[in-house]
């Protein structure tokens, strides 16, 4: 497939907010592809390079070379160069990378490098890979849409499923079975204002601790123990403490979900930073699970044993969890069987208080019917924290002033638009300690792709949790809403941009502002 057909397509979805519209583009797009071509052509529709960061700057892309006439490249030639980029180091690596680069570009025509710009920069946000596309493979191929959607759950991508259906038409999907060993996307949890909400919408449900830690996917069959983040990254090797919990569990193999935290010597979680860098240090593992050893705690099974849980509700997974996993290692919850109960309101609620006196971010209430709904953010899982909370996108930041000189400081944020790209509801400065500033600024720098000695536009590949106290309208914003009194909690390190919070999420939660 050549590139230039890719690149096209990528502006005709762009270019309609109609998903009919683009259900068809994306069929026929799939219809061309070769099943060995699509794992790349996805890819670059979602705006994503199959080789992750390639450590290029931007005065590595300034200065192009001159633009061939007719397109050539093929999307299989670009994914070559594109790793042989990634794969230069040591001395004279940016020189490197930039003549392998400016090769690159003089291959591609005018229209191709303005792509290829957009994807080496992150500016390819059109959303390709949301429900239109999942219609689109299904329409290209005579599946049936759910059937598409479920392999793409079991499958954790949806390139996996594509190549297999355009291979072997709708019967291959039967491949995508829940297998132990192979990660799937988790379950997310929605938002509600309050515990008495989340009971009302939900109906019998438990309340159980949100917990402030990395949420984990333990897998363990007769091969052994395997760890994945809610990213699907393997971090078994990093948690040797974890693994010899799991082994001691009693079934022959099963799929557990989680989260991984560190607590102090009064049982308190420590600070989240704590955790993601315990989690994420690939040196000297066992010295660092000895300076800070971390703890699993259980809130799901979603396999035991040959059986699949994946459709049980959420009472029966969790007798299963009961009978796997000792009491130490479950998260705490509360039981409502009866919502209209006002006894049993005030006690989810009292119980809500204690997880924060304990140190949690507030609760998670889960419908006790609820199918495991991997990979999606339904309605039977409602989150309760305590302040109005938004996970967002860093689009840019500003030089700071005073006693910040040179330090990246005003951050510009982005929350996701329904087309998949990003509109900026805001900036902050606050909540930033000195520490937090020094790693800010190396790091937006490094994802820097201008600077006019003001504001530093970046990549948005940074994500950051922002407390706010309220949503007011706004006309100097393009989503006419912006937050008040915003603040830096955290960054995180374990979502991606594409699991960042909605423009249509905040509006709806705060009535438009």
């Amino acid at each position: 497939m050549l590139f230039a057909d890719v690149a096209r397509v990528s502006r005709e979805v762009a270019r309609t907010s109609a998903r009919s519209r683009k259900t068809v583009l994306l069929a026929d797009f799939f219809r061309a592809t070769e099943p060995d071509d699509v794992l790349i052509a996805i890819a670059y529709l979602a705006g994503r390079l199959p080789q992750g960061r390639l450590g290029v700057g931007w005065a590595a892309l300034r200065d192009r070379a001159e633009p061939a006439a007719v397109p050539a490249l093929t999307v299989r030639e670009v994914d070559a160069a594109l790793t042989a980029v990634a794969e230069v180091s040591g001395t004279g690596s940016q020189a490197g990378r930039r003549a392998l680069l400016q090769d690159l570009f003089g291959r591609a025509t005018a229209d191709e490098q303005h792509y290829l710009l957009g994807l080496l920069t992150g500016e390819v946000r059109q959303g390709a890979l949301d429900a239109a596309a999942v219609e689109g493979l299904a329409a290209a191929t005579g599946a049936q849409p759910a059937h598409v959607r479920r392999a793409v759950m079991l499958a954790g991508a949806l390139e996996p499923v594509a190549r297999a259906l355009l291979a072997g038409g709708p019967d291959a999907l039967g491949e995508f079975a829940l297998t132990v060993g192979r990660p799937l996307l988790p379950m997310l949890a929605s938002s509600a204002k309050s515990v008495a909400e989340a009971v009302a919408k939900l109906g019998p449900s438990a309340v159980e601790e949100k917990l402030d830690g990395i949420r984990v996917q333990i897998h363990r069959d007769a091969r052994g123990v395997r760890i994945w983040t809610r990213t699907l990254d393997d971090v078994t090797a990093r948690l040797p403490e974890i693994v010899a919990v799991t082994e001691s569990l009693p079934a022959r193999e099963f799929v557990l979900d989680g989260e991984v935290l560190a607590f102090d010597a009064a049982g308190r979680p420590r600070p989240f930073q704590e955790t993601a860098g315990r989690v994420g240090s690939r040196v000297d593992v066992a010295a660092a699970a000895r300076a800070l050893p971390v703890n699993a705690v259980f809130f799901d099974v979603i396999a035991v044993d040959g059986h699949d849980l994946l459709d049980e509700s959420y009472d029966r997974r969790h007798e299963a969890l009961e009978s796997l996993v000792p009491p130490e290692l479950r998260v705490r919850r509360a039981v409502v069987t009866d919502p209209a109960d006002p006894a049993q309101v005030r006690a989810a609620e009292d119980f809500w208080t204690v997880t924060l006196d304990r140190g949690h971010e507030g609760v998670v209430v889960k419908a006790a019917d609820s199918p495991y709904a991997a990979g999606r953010r339904g309605a039977s899982w409602l989150k309760v924290k305590p302040v109005h909370t938004l996970d967002l996108v860093v689009l840019a930041a500003e030089w700071g002033h005073g006693r910040r000189t040179g330090k990246l400081s005003n951050l510009h944020l982005g929350a996701r638009a329904e087309d998949g790209s990003f509109v900026m509801l805001g900036k902050t400065f606050k909540g930033l300690t000195d520490a937090l500033l020094d790693w800010q600024t190396e790091r937006l720098r490094e994802l820097a792709v201008s600077d006019d000695g003001f504001t530093v536009t970046v990549r948005p590949e940074l994500v950051v949790e922002i407390a706010y106290d309220g949503v007011q309208t706004s006309p100097r914003y393009p989503a006419g809403l912006t937050l008040r009194f915003a603040r830096v909690i955290r960054y995180r390190p374990d979502k991606f941009p594409q699991d960042a919070d909605t423009v249509a999420a905040v509006r709806a939660a705060h009535g438009g502002g």
